[in-house]
């Protein structure tokens, strides 16, 4: 199965830098999107470094082979190199002040043999789209998510809340940070989109589905709509898309950042 690819990053209306970051390896199978925190404590610098060691871990070989918590070999290695991501970002903030509390989200795929390997932690997002629907493929590592599940406040509410901005989980706060793991078949004509909050906060899911369906099979035209339609809808923070399509052809493996 090949692949078919699309990629698109906008500062935004609102924020001073961009602190999202991509990477699009097509011919591994390997994407990830990142949303850096920290402002002035270099939240671009910890999303770059996030992308920049998962691929080079996985280069690299990717350290053992076996399997974890039940999961194929490949879903195990994404998330060993999100892991060797956090403490690059970790020991990059503690040997330079500059950097200190800095840290990241990051969403990643890495696909082959039929299977999309999910790796997650915070609320950057992917969703598969199929005959099947559209589903969402992770769950917000946040306090409003936490809530939802808890049945403190339903999902409408979650929407509004002063508190999405507060994450319980990211790359760069602690050593031992759990990384969210997950696996899904897919098929061609199928559809994965990762993105960050940016986008998810301002574009609903009905919106998200229609334009991936809109826009199918040319991956590129999606992600750049869906960034125009953050935008129009205040664009009040950074905001990247990557869309896959499992079907087409090739690209080339490239990082962005702004």
């Amino acid at each position: 199965m090949r692949l078919k690819v699309g990629a698109a990053t906008s500062i935004g209306k609102v924020r001073p830098i961009n602190e999202d970051a991509f990477l699009v390896q097509a011919d591994q199978g390997l994407f990830v999107v990142c949303d850096g925190m920290g402002g002035a404590a270099a939240g671009e610098v910890a999303s770059l470094l996030a992308v920049q060691t998962i691929s080079a871990y996985l280069k690299n070989g990717g350290g053992s082979q076996q399997g974890l918590r039940g999961f194929q070999p490949r879903t195990a290695q994404l998330g060993r190199a999100i892991e060797a991501a956090n403490q690059a970002i970790i020991e990059k903030a503690r040997t330079d002040d500059q950097h200190a509390g800095m840290g990241t989200t990051v969403v990643s795929m890495w696909f082959g043999d039929g299977l999309a390997s999910i790796a997650h932690v915070g609320d950057s997002r992917a969703y598969l789209r199929n005959e099947a629907g559209f589903e969402a493929l992770t769950k917000d590592h946040s306090l409003v998510e936490a809530q939802v599940q808890a049945g403190l406040i339903d999902r409408e509410q979650s929407l509004k809340s002063e508190h999405q901005n507060i994450l319980l989980r990211a790359l760069g706060r602690e050593p031992d940070m759990e990384v969210e793991l997950g696996e899904t078949m897919v098929a061609v004509g199928d559809r994965v989109l990762l993105c960050t909050d940016g986008l998810t906060r301002t574009v609903s899911d009905e919106g998200l589905a229609a334009t991936l369906d809109q826009y199918r099979g040319n991956p590129q035209a999606a992600c750049e709509d869906l960034i125009a339609q953050a935008n129009d809808n205040g664009g009040p923070d950074n905001v990247t898309a990557v869309v896959i399509e499992f079907q087409g052809s090739r690209l080339s493996s490239f990082f962005r950042r702004s």
